[in-house]
C-alpha cells in the first residue's frame, strides 16, 4: 500500500524541516504540502493522504477552523490530524483534541518525537482501514449467495424494503420480476446436483446481464430467483421478462448437458398497482403471477389480474 502525508503549515522552511524528516524512516511514499488551511483542505480532498500534519497558527484560516471544515467530510474523518503548535498551554491542546486532532506536535519538535507520533498514528490508521475492509468484506458475505453470487434473499429484502418506501414517496412504479427454473428437480435427477449448480450460476449470469445499475438480481431459494426493477412499470417488467424467458432457451452448456435445454417460468407484478399495499404484496402477487404461469404449461411470463 502506497501511504502518504499532507503537510499545512504557512513556514516553508518548517514543511522542508518536517518532510526531510519523515523522508528519512521510508514511512511515506507520497509527499503533499500545503502553505494554507484552504488549499490545504482542497488537497486532502483531491488527493488520497493517510496522515494530515497541519500548523495550528496560520494567518486566514488556523488549524481549529481546518478541523472544523475536515469534521464536514465523511471521506476525511478517519484521517488522522496531527497538529503542529509552538504553544505549550493545556487549553490548546485540550481545544485540538475535543475538536477533533489525534495528537500534537510543539515547536521547536525533536526528530524522534514526531517520528514516533507519526508511527503511533499510521499504524492506528491502518488498523482502522484494516477492520472496514474486513467489515465490508463480512457485510459482502453475508448478503451473497454463495453459489451464484447474486444478492440472497436477506439483501433482496432489504433492497426491496428501501426501493418500496422511495417509490411510495415518488409515486414512481416498482416491479418485481420472479422466475423459476422449469423442472429443475429433473436435472439435478439427470445430471447431477453439480452440474444443476452450473445451470444456476449461467442463469445468474443471464439475469446479471438485464440489470441496469440500480436494479437487483437476487437467488430467492432452490432454482427461484427474482429481478427487481426501480421505475418501472408493469409493461416495461413484461417486456424485460419475456426477453429473459425467450433467452434462457437458448443456454448452452457443455459435457454431459451439451443437449440439454432449459425454460423459465416468470411471474410480474407492480406497485402502485391492484390491491398491493407492501413488500409482502408485492412477492405475493408475483408469486401468485409464478404460479399461474408454471399451472399454464410452463414457459410463460404471467401478471397478476386485478
Amino acid at each position: 500500500m502506497q501511504t502518504a502525508i499532507l503537510i499545512i503549515d504557512d513556514s516553508q522552511t518548517v514543511r522542508h524541516q518536517i518532510r526531510e524528516i519523515l523522508e528519512k524512516t521510508a514511512l511515506f511514499k507520497g509527499f503533499y504540502e500545503a502553505d494554507n488551511a484552504i488549499d490545504g483542505f482542497k488537497l486532502a480532498l483531491n488527493k488520497s493522504v493517510d496522515i494530515i500534519l497541519c500548523d495550528l497558527e496560520m494567518p486566514g484560516m488556523d488549524g481549529f477552523k481546518f478541523l472544523s471544515m475536515v469534521n464536514t467530510r465523511a471521506e476525511l474523518r478517519d484521517v488522522p490530524v496531527i497538529m503542529v503548535t509552538s504553544r505549550e498551554d493545556q487549553e490548546t491542546k485540550v481545544r485540538g483534541l475535543e475538536q477533533g486532532a489525534s495528537d500534537y506536535v510543539t515547536k521547536p519538535f525533536d526528530p524522534a518525537e514526531l517520528v514516533a507520533r507519526v508511527k503511533v498514528q499510521l499504524k492506528i490508521k491502518q488498523l482502522q482501514d484494516s477492520l472496514k475492509d474486513s467489515n465490508q468484506a463480512l457485510l459482502e458475505l453475508s448478503n451473497t449467495d454463495p453459489l451464484t453470487r447474486l444478492c440472497n434473499r436477506r439483501c433482496l429484502m432489504d433492497f426491496l424494503d428501501k426501493e418500496f418506501k422511495r417509490s411510495e414517496r415518488s409515486k414512481a412504479p416498482l416491479s418485481l420480476v420472479m422466475v423459476d427454473i422449469d423442472f429443475f428437480k429433473r436435472i439435478n435427477d439427470s445430471y447431477g446436483h453439480q452440474e444443476g449448480d452450473t445451470v444456476l450460476v449461467e442463469m445468474a449470469k443471464l439475469l446479471k446481464s438485464h440489470v441496469r445499475d440500480y436494479d437487483m438480481a437476487a437467488r430467492f431459494g432452490g432454482e427461484e430467483f427474482a429481478l427487481v426493477l426501480p421505475e418501472t412499470d408493469i409493461t416495461k417488467a413484461v417486456q424485460v421478462a419475456e426477453r429473459l424467458r425467450e433467452e434462457a432457451s437458448e443456454l448452452s452448456f457443455q459435457g454431459i448437458m451439451e443437449k440439454l435445454s432449459i425454460t423459465i417460468s416468470l411471474g410480474v407484478s407492480t406497485y402502485p398497482r391492484g390491491q398491493i399495499r407492501n413488500v409482502d404484496d408485492l412477492i405475493r402477487h408475483a408469486d401468485y403471477a409464478l404460479y399461474s404461469a408454471k399451472e399454464s404449461g410452463r414457459n410463460r411470463v404471467e401478471i397478476m389480474d386485478e
